[in-house]
């Protein structure tokens, strides 16, 4: 961080915090779509981090500053079950009322927020002021809670209070990230399997096309749909299916037959993304970054030609990773239908490969992309302050 979240504290408020979080973003590394097929997922951690610090206070009142544009929220504990739109109190004000559902009350608090998280960047700029806020208030007012607990309670005050719909794996990135590693996420247990240590020295350069889908849900809708539609036919042959993570490669093949077009491709990406992922683990392991590379720009073409979350723009910014020295690998990551890509580079390549890539791409497109080096950072963590 560029400025001292301490000492912004101190001349908002005239004292010194209580207690200081740190949350970092995440970025999805492989294991496209794969959560709610009950699959695998690696994600990072990034050092791009999200810091809250709090003082309890006396009284109903809280306010809360965010330092990074210098807007303020005021609310009073007692006043909070309806949420403002578009207000980014919801995300802290969610986390209250989903620890007042498993009984812990929180005090009035004064607060103040410092992020170099991009925004709608897919970091997940959400989960981790949602962490961020959990733990701060967590060591102000003396709640100990499991880092999976914390995790759904991030998940759940963005369900239930902001009316985002997602999964557990912004937050459990968040929180469980390791510094040089990815982290192993299985969603049919719901669990960190464990961290996958990443050769020292590379990073990911994010690349944002900054191209927004209209149809983001109902595409997503229709995909999820399909993927239900090929378990549901499979399972008339193979009852032991409950989900496309219990469906191999070779198996698909041979069901190939049985299937419409669209649901086996959609199938096929996705049992190839639990596949990458395995493999991916077993090529970090054992420190083969080449074939490592090699499985991000496969799941980027899966995404293009089966499950068809691509687009245009993304598909160039992977394409130009090709001819560009530096790149090991690239993909989309996320969604899709526009939003970012994610490229494997090393360290001191990464300036160098950013600029050439925004240049490439400007040349082949005529529009401008944003980039951001992300190092792989650790996962959230709270101090006191004595």
């Amino acid at each position: 961080m560029n400025k001292n979240i301490r000492e912004l504290f101190q001349e908002e408020y005239g004292k010194k915090p209580s207690a200081v979080s740190r949350a970092p973003g995440r970025l999805e590394v492989l294991g496209n779509h794969t959560d709610y097929n009950e699959g695998l997922v690696l994600s990072a951690a990034i050092e791009q981090a999200t810091e809250f610090a709090i003082a309890a206070v006396s009284g109903n009142l809280c306010k809360v500053r965010d330092f990074r544009d210098g807007s303020k929220i005021e609310f009073e504990l007692d006043k909070i079950e309806t949420p403002v739109r578009g207000n980014w109190g919801n995300y802290i004000k969610g986390v209250i009322m989903e620890l007042r559902k498993r009984g812990h009350e929180t005090g009035a608090f004064e607060g103040a927020i410092l992020s170099d998280v991009p925004l709608s960047a897919g970091m997940s700029s959400s989960a981790a002021l949602e962490v961020a806020t959990a733990f701060a208030l967590g060591e102000a007012f003396g709640i100990k809670l499991s880092g999976e607990e914390w995790a759904r309670i991030g998940q759940a005050a963005e369900n239930n209070y902001s009316g985002v719909k997602c999964g557990l794996l912004d937050q459990f990135s968040s929180i469980f990230g390791k510094k040089d590693s990815f982290i192993l996420c299985d969603f049919r247990k719901t669990e960190v399997l464990r961290t996958v240590p990443v050769p020292h020295g590379y990073v990911l350069v994010v690349a944002n096309s900054l191209v927004k889908h209209n149809l983001v849900d109902s595409d997503y809708n229709i995909r999820r749909e399909s993927c239900e539609k090929a378990v549901q036919i499979l399972q008339e042959k193979h009852p032991e299916i409950k989900a496309l993570r219990d469906v191999t490669p070779a198996l698909l093949r041979k069901s190939k037959e049985f299937l419409p077009l669209q649901d086996y491709l959609r199938a096929r990406h996705i049992v190839g993304e639990n596949d990458r992922v395995m493999k991916a683990v077993e090529a970090l392991d054992k420190g083969m970054i080449e074939k490592f590379g090699a499985l991000l720009f496969e799941s980027h073409k899966s995404s293009r030609e089966n499950f068809e979350n691509s687009c245009i723009e993304l598909d160039c910014l992977v394409e130009l990773a090709f001819s560009i020295p530096g790149a090991w690998g690239a993909r989309l990551s996320g969604g899709g239908f526009g939003g970012i890509t994610i490229h494997l580079v090393k360290s001191d390549d990464a300036k160098a490969y950013s600029e050439r890539l925004k240049t490439a791409y400007k040349l082949q497109t005529g529009k401008e992309i944003e980039t951001i080096t992300c190092g792989i950072g650790d996962g959230a963590s709270v101090s006191r302050i004595l």
